[in-house]
């Protein structure tokens, strides 16, 4: 396993804001700003993976603009192709965990998505529900760790080394591209110790 150092020179933000600090990276989007599930992240340039483990700390708050369905959307993307274009995705909602009492958002904790065809929105309006799972130990201004197994069309996501969402069905299996992280609406983003291990 290898842990990446975050740097100017090896980042590259898309639609977001990048600021490190110390050993975190702030990230926020900037762009895109009434649009889910879309390509708005920060990506690592030296890194193409396919198949292997993703590790990372990450602490969602909200922006003092933030709407009111913002959940604090914060996670990882893989498989980023290099038109931007091209990726998959877990997140997870810290206001639908430990301290939400409405039952509904609590089992919408946390996401799979694929962009561009298979979004939240695509999911909601189709009714597919089995790429959100609950997750009982995340909340906002909380730091929770991240770990994607992936391989080929299975992935394992994990937070806080609890399993909490299998996909069997990754829609870009057999692709490879770069590493990054994700926010969504209204998320002030933080994130540190990535540790990536590329099994082929």
């Amino acid at each position: 396993m290898k842990k990446l150092e975050l740097t100017k020179e090896n980042l590259i933000a898309v639609h977001t804001s990048l600021v490190l600090i110390e050993d975190m990276a702030r990230v926020s989007k900037v762009e895109k700003l009434d649009e889910d599930d879309t390509n708005t992240y920060v990506t690592f340039k030296d890194i193409q993976f396919h198949n292997g483990i993703i590790e990372v700390d990450v602490c969602g708050k909200l922006l003092d603009n933030a709407p009111a369905h913002a959940r604090g959307f914060i996670g990882i993307v893989f498989r980023v192709n290099n038109q931007d274009n091209e990726f998959e995705s877990f997140y997870i909602r810290p206001a639908n965990g430990r301290d939400c009492n409405d039952p509904v958002r609590r089992k919408h904790a946390c996401q799979y998505f694929s962009y561009p065809g298979y979004t939240f929105s695509y999911f909601r309006e189709y009714g597919i529900n089995q790429y959100e799972n609950s997750v009982s130990t995340i909340a906002l201004n909380e730091w929770s760790h991240i770990r994607a197994e992936i391989e080929d069309t299975t992935g394992k996501f994990y937070v806080s080394d609890v399993l909490v969402l299998t996909v069997t069905d990754l829609k870009h299996g057999n692709g490879k591209g770069k590493i990054g992280f994700y926010v969504d609406i209204g998320t002030d983003g933080f994130f540190k110790n990535l540790e990536v291990t590329c099994l082929d």
